[in-house]
C-alpha cells in the first residue's frame, strides 16, 4: 500500500505536467481543428529559458519560492511570444488551405526547434539549477511528497483554474468558444478572427513553457529533444480525454500520469513509454472521440 500510494503521487505530478501540456493540443485543435505537433518542442524552449534566466533570477531574488515563481513567468513570456511568432509566420499564412499542409508544417516546425536548437544551445545535457532546496514532506503511512512534486501539482492547479476563469468569464474566452463553433460567424459578428487565434497560440505555449520548467526540475536535466517524448505523451492525454476538450486534456493527463506511474512501478518497468502508446491504440479502438469528447457527423 505504501509503494501504490507513493506511486500515486508520483502520477500526479506527472500527470499534472502533461496535463499542461495538452491543454495546449486541446486549445488549437478545438480553434484551428489541427495538431500542432510542434508544441513539444515549445517545451523545451520554455525550459532553456528557465535555465538561462534562473542565475540571474536568483541573484536578484535569494528567496527560493520567489525566484522559482519568477523563473516560470519567464519561460512562460518567453514561449507566449514564440508561439504567437510560430502562428504568424508558419501557420497564418495556410489557414485556408488543406489540413494536410499544415500538419506537415507543424512537423517542419518541430525539427526547427529541436534541431535548431541543437545548434544554438549545444547537443549535450545541462543539469538545470536546483531553484528549491531538498525537502520531503511526510504524508503519514511512510508516504512523502517532494517540494518539486507540491510544486508541480499546486502550480498546475493555479493554472488550469485560471484558464477556466480565462474561457468561461472574459471577453476573449467568450470569442474563443465563438470560433470554435462557427469561424465564418463569429467574424460576422465583429470578432477579430485573427487576435483571438493569436492569444490562443500564447496561451497554450505559455502553458507549455510553464510545463518545461517543471518538467526540467523534476528531471533535473535539459537537452535540445526533450520535447519530444512528453510531448507525444501529452497528445496522448489529449487524445484519450478528447482533443478539443480543456476538461477532457486535464482528466486525460492526469489519468496518463498516474497510469504510467503506476504500471511503470510494477513488473512493467521496462515497459513503461510503451504504455501510453498502448493507452491510444485502445482509445482509438474503443472510443475514438475519448472520455469527454462527442462524435459528430462530417458532412461530405
Amino acid at each position: 500500500m505504501q509503494e501504490f500510494l507513493q506511486q500515486l503521487i508520483n502520477g500526479l505530478s506527472l500527470g499534472a505536467i502533461y496535463a499542461l501540456i495538452a491543454l495546449g493540443y486541446s486549445m488549437v485543435y478545438g480553434l484551428l481543428k489541427f495538431i500542432n505537433f510542434a508544441h513539444g518542442d515549445i517545451l523545451m524552449i520554455g525550459a532553456f529559458a528557465g535555465f538561462y534566466a534562473a542565475p540571474w533570477i536568483q541573484h536578484l531574488l535569494p528567496n527560493p519560492w520567489m525566484t522559482t515563481a519568477a523563473v516560470l513567468i519567464c519561460a512562460m513570456l518567453v514561449c507566449a511570444v514564440l508561439g504567437v511568432v510560430i502562428e504568424r509566420l508558419a501557420y497564418r499564412p495556410l489557414r485556408n488551405q488543406p489540413k494536410l499542409a499544415v500538419l506537415i508544417t507543424s512537423i517542419g516546425v518541430s525539427l526547427l526547434l529541436s534541431y535548431g536548437g541543437q545548434i544554438l544551445f549545444g547537443v549535450n545535457q545541462k543539469a538545470f539549477p536546483d531553484l528549491l532546496p531538498l525537502m520531503r514532506i511526510p504524508l503519514g503511512a511512510g508516504v512523502t511528497v517532494s517540494g518539486n512534486h507540491l510544486l508541480v501539482m499546486s502550480v498546475t492547479l493555479v493554472l488550469l483554474i485560471g484558464l477556466r476563469e480565462t474561457v468561461l468569464r472574459t471577453r476573449f474566452g467568450l470569442a474563443l468558444r465563438a470560433l470554435s463553433q462557427n469561424r465564418d460567424a463569429a467574424a460576422l459578428m465583429g470578432v477579430n478572427s485573427n487576435a483571438v487565434i493569436s492569444l490562443t497560440f500564447a496561451l497554450g505555449s505559455a502553458l507549455a513553457g510553464a510545463a518545461g520548467v517543471l518538467y526540467a526540475m523534476n528531471i533535473h536535466s535539459i537537452e535540445p529533444l526533450m520535447g519530444t517524448l512528453p510531448g507525444i505523451k501529452a497528445f496522448v492525454a489529449a487524445v484519450l480525454g478528447g482533443i478539443g476538450s480543456l476538461p477532457g486534456a486535464a482528466v486525460g493527463g492526469l489519468l496518463l500520469g498516474i497510469t504510467e506511474c503506476l504500471l511503470g512501478g510494477s513488473f512493467l518497468s521496462s515497459y513503461r513509454d510503451a504504455i501510453a502508446f498502448g493507452i491510444l491504440i485502445l482509445i482509438l479502438l474503443v472510443r475514438p472521440s475519448g472520455l469527454f469528447g462527442n462524435s459528430a457527423a462530417e458532412k461530405v
